[in-house]
């Protein structure tokens, strides 16, 4: 045995099931609503948010707390999310205020083509299902370049020491609860098609799904996690685990006997080895005086949302009746889903006309064709040139500074692809499925191109602050699910726990409205039935986490009370300390009267966050100097000061440090010494 980052490394092989009575990782009980000033989070699980509430207690900011929370739900969220897919993160700085967005997305393999998922026999697309279950729908993984391209850029702890809790869960185990047990279930004919998977998933020898109560570990995830944590994010994309994921896409480890046909993928070494997350410019639009942000192509989430906010404007929905608020509801996603399908797609292989989507003037045109009753669908798409799965999963965090992350990441369906990496212990996605399977469209199939997502993290705006950050999985139901709740808390008044736990209703432009089972049996459904809409069965829709930004620095961080088991919210209560500028100095010399005095900035941080690209300056004694601040604040001011005094170090216009320069003035004794205040 081997001790690594304070964990201790079992060479078991194999995940295994036992009595709750084993020592599993104590979870604290769900609450879907916490209240606070130093921070909070939200995600779909308890131990998920555990994890981030760690991290920022322990002085860690929004952007680490996230990445220790999807390590950790990687874990117990294992059919939809983990280092098997991608994501998109959408990101808030409070040090400048300014937005950013992490394109995570799978990617195709160089080799794929317009026609990879066409029958070369029959000349007709494969079967859906086939596509799903399979090694040709699995894009190269994108969620551990995430993390490591946001830690880079905003962490402030290593990516080590974050996917320690997420160690501890997959070696020590939690308890399985019926959601899990129930996505199992769904997934247990797939899962037992796979020799790597069910020996994972399923109960050892029998190959059941695990009973309720029982503790789910995984020791294959532990490990692999491990080797990450000691190699850095390079050792998924090259060396063994790249090798696993490689051959299992390539031959799936299918049980000999098996009648389903599971096709090979395209995926190699050298598609891993080329990935890279990209920082992409986020879509924004304003709505009722804020100003919604989210992440832009190839995710159609903030375009779709935003196109259909734009067409809502238009209508004062907080004075009509619910029922008529709901009708236009239903029908600006309707407008606005036909427009995405037309036109969204990588940007790095369409022109995706964005300005012209999320226009005043486009949306005025749309909203031109929707009546008092409603239209025939499918409605046809605009021309705005002229101006995911049902699974995936959200979270979002803020902390003591005001940073913000709203991140939803996924391995697309439900248990993705069926198929566990090798000895690895995570699922691959099935990601590629999200292209139009036939050629022509800004969404079909090409090498090196990203499939379009639904996925919609969302941040508003007021002011330049935020309001409200929230985000849902739910495959294209996630754009619906965030455009209620903003529609629900903005427009109808609710709070934003009763915006996420209402009634929801998706229309995606298809002849009858997904909605679920509360909402067909509402009142509101009756009236909207009387304009001509009609309703289908979809159970439940979506698993929303948001937080609220409330007066006097409060933080209301909100998840479902009742969908996928109910979800898990905390907050800090008191903001503690919480300095605007951290910094650390690294060397400050004792010099010689008017010689060179080499101050080392060997850390700095501005409200939270590493404050590379800002600038450093010293001045006092005598003497001034200044330097751009490189990756995580780092820097060195050089100066000749003339006599003693106070140095202040500021880095952009705040004041970090004071050192007092104390001795003889130039050219008098011995020389001048130097400490830190």
């Amino acid at each position: 045995m081997q001790r690594l980052w304070g964990v201790l490394v079992v060479p078991a092989l194999v995940a295994a099931f036992a009595a709750p009575a084993a020592a599993q990782v104590p979870a604290p009980a769900k609450q879907p609503v916490a209240s606070g000033k130093g921070g909070a989070a939200a995600t779909v699980d308890a131990l998920g948010t555990q994890a981030a509430m760690n991290v920022l207690r322990s002085g860690g900011n929004a952007i680490d707390a996230a990445v220790a929370a999807a390590a950790t739900l990687g874990v117990t969220e294992p059919y939809s999310c983990g280092i098997g897919g991608g994501g998109f993160m959408v990101i808030y700085r409070a040090a400048d205020r300014k937005l950013f967005t992490i394109d995570g997305r799978e990617e195709s393999p160089a080799s794929f083509q317009p026609n990879s998922f066409i029958n070369p026999m029959t000349g007709n697309p494969i079967p859906f299902a086939e596509g799903q279950t399979s090694g040709l729908g699995v894009g190269v993984p994108g969620t551990l370049r995430t993390w490591q391209e946001a830690l880079r850029r905003f962490g402030t702890k290593p990516l080590a020491s974050l996917m320690q809790h997420g160690i501890r869960v997959a070696d020590e185990g939690f308890v399985v609860d019926q959601t899990y047990r129930d996505q199992t279930e769904a997934n247990r004919d797939r899962f037992d098609d796979f020799t790597t998977t069910r020996d994972v998933f399923l109960t050892p020898g029998t190959f059941q799904s695990p009973a309720v109560g029982s503790v789910a570990r995984n020791p294959q995830m532990a490990e692999t996690y491990r080797e990450i944590a000691s190699r850095g994010v390079g050792a998924f994309y090259s060396g063994t685990i790249a090798d696993a994921i490689v051959q299992s896409v390539q031959n799936p480890p299918v049980v000999p006997g098996t009648t389903r046909n599971v096709r090979p993928g395209l995926m190699t070494q050298a598609d891993l080895a080329a990935y890279s997350a990209l920082f992409r410019n986020p879509a924004s639009s304003n709505y009722r005086g804020l100003r919604h942000v989210g992440m832009g192509p190839p995710s159609s989430g903030a375009s779709t949302v935003g196109e259909a906010l734009n067409i809502l404007e238009g209508y004062p929905l907080s004075t009509l009746t619910r029922p008529q608020g709901l009708h236009y509801f239903l029908e600006a996603s309707a407008f606005s889903f036909a427009d995405r399908g037309q036109f969204l797609g990588d940007p790095d292989h369409v022109n995706v006309p964005l300005a012209g989507l999320l226009s005043d003037s486009f949306a005025a045109e749309r909203r031109a064709l929707i009546g008092p009753t409603a239209a025939a669908k499918p409605v046809p798409p605009g021309d705005p040139t002229d101006n995911e799965g049902p699974s995936t999963t959200h979270l979002t965090v803020a902390d003591r500074w005001g940073n913000v992350v709203s991140y939803t990441f996924t391995i697309e369906s439900t248990g993705g692809s069926g198929i566990v990496a090798g000895d690895k212990g995570f699922l691959l996605n099935n990601e590629l499925t999200d292209f139009n399977f036939t050629a022509g469209t800004a969404n079909s199939p090409a090498g090196d191109k990203r499939p379009r997502s639904s996925m919609a993290p969302t941040i508003m705006l007021r002011d330049g602050r935020p309001e409200i950050a929230v985000g849902s999985p739910g495959g294209s139901t996630i754009i619906t699910t965030v455009l209620q709740v903003l529609v629900e808390h903005l427009d109808f008044g609710r709070s934003l726990p009763d915006a996420i736990a209402t009634p929801r209703a998706s229309q995606r432009n298809t002849a009858s409205v997904s909605a679920e089972p509360a909402f067909i049996a509402s009142p509101d459904a009756a009236a909207l039935t009387a304009l001509g809409h009609r309703f289908t069965n979809a159970g439940e829709i979506g698993a929303a986490t948001g937080i609220d930004f409330q007066q006097g620095g409060v933080m209301q961080a909100v998840a479902e009370p009742v969908r996928r088991g109910g979800g898990h919210a905390e907050a800090i209560a008191n903001r503690g300390p919480a300095p605007s500028c951290q910094i650390e100095i690294g060397t400050f010399q004792r010099l010689q009267a008017g010689r060179r005095l080499t101050v080392v900035v060997s850390s700095s941080r501005l409200l939270g966050t590493p404050a590379e690209g800002r600038r450093a300056t010293a001045r006092g004694a005598g003497a001034s100097a200044s330097t751009t601040l490189k990756q995580n604040g780092r820097g060195r001011l050089i100066l000749r000061p003339t006599r003693a005094g106070t140095l202040t170090v500021r880095v952009g216009s705040v004041r970090c440090a004071a050192l007092r320069i104390v001795g003889a003035p130039a050219g008098v004794g011995s020389g001048l010494t130097g400490r830190s205040l």
